[in-house]
């Protein structure tokens, strides 16, 4: 029935153009670039996103995953197609963060690619050593002011969303010196963690609270602006009073800039509609993804920007580098 729905829905939209327009979207398969590795939590969502789409567009939609230099062959490869809206990029927040932390690009993150939707955002978990002497985030925040330098926090790599996120806590939360481990993905973090080399993380929900569920970490509090279905329990750094420090790693998609108005809300809609199907917003909530079925191209221009604001600032409060 919902499959049936969105047919209905894209078939409504007005994608044929009138004489003398562009020619209705998509008229030829299409291409969604996924800048990280085949397998991975990225790479697993824009297939069911292709997947699903294939099903009801006139046209098959086929991943491609180009990487390199962190997200940039990739965003590049985008950036330079055709203006038509047949070759797409599926980015996350690594999308916000390409000018603060790469001078030298080869291409404009911003002016050379025209937003189409943002699909849904995943908060961070802080979670602790389960050894550490704390159990809430006010306790936690008292016991690194009380020992300026002492303990470690980990990241899952120099310059990603965990090590940014972690940056901008600790400046909202006045500044408090701990310092900084990076290390190569989550599974490298963990050890070290649970035997206290280092005192803290801030995990992908997901991830995070699936060790804090087994009583490997505590979890304190969630990056996200409201608390999540699956951890109600769990308090917003808001709510545990650090301000200001909302962060996650969304999923968005974005077109060449040039490529038609058209085309690139029709685009919206379509991937709009397909987070509505029970198929593929359980896979995001089994992610602790917060969907997004809502957003137009302008909203998600805006929300990009307002991303690259804030992380460019923190890049260059925390003197971050990446080699």
């Amino acid at each position: 029935m919902h499959r049936r729905s969105l047919i209905a829905s894209l078939a409504a939209l007005p994608l044929a153009a009138p004489a003398l327009a562009q020619p209705a979207w998509p008229s030829q398969g299409m291409r969604l670039v996924v800048p990280f590795a085949a397998g991975g939590p990225t790479d697993i969502l824009a297939r069911l996103f292709a997947d699903e789409l294939s099903k009801v567009l006139p046209q098959r939609m086929v991943v491609e995953n180009r990487t390199g230099a962190g997200v940039v062959v990739g965003a590049e490869l985008v950036a330079k197609a055709p203006k038509d809206g047949h070759t797409l990029l599926y980015n996350t927040v690594a999308h916000s963060v390409l000018r603060g932390l790469f001078p030298r690009l080869p291409f404009d993150p911003i002016g050379d690619f025209a937003p189409v939707a943002l699909l849904g955002q995943i908060p961070l978990v802080l979670v602790v050593n389960k050894d550490l002497p704390v159990r809430t985030l006010p306790e936690l925040l008292a016991l690194f002011r009380a020992n300026p330098g002492k303990y470690d926090y980990a990241s899952s790599g120099n310059g990603g969303a965990v090590h940014l996120g972690t940056e901008l806590f600790l400046r909202r939360a006045g500044g408090l010196r701990v310092n900084h481990i990076p290390y190569r993905g989550t599974g490298q973090v963990m050890p070290d963690l649970l035997s206290g080399r280092v005192a803290m993380y801030m995990d992908v929900a997901a991830t995070g609270l699936t060790y804090a569920s087994r009583g490997d970490v505590r979890a304190l509090a969630i990056s996200a602006g409201r608390r999540i279905p699956q951890a109600p329990e769990l308090p917003t750094f808001a709510e545990a009073g650090v301000a200001d420090a909302e962060s996650y790693t969304w999923h968005m998609v974005l077109a060449p800039s040039g490529t038609p108005p058209a085309a690139v809300q029709a685009a919206n809609h379509a991937f709009n509609q397909a987070v509505k199907l029970p198929s593929v917003r359980q896979k995001l909530v089994d992610l602790a993804m917060l969907p997004r079925d809502d957003t137009t191209p302008e909203s998600t221009r805006a929300y990009l920007m307002s991303e690259i604001t804030k992380w460019e600032a923190i890049i260059r409060e925390a003197g971050i580098k990446v080699d």
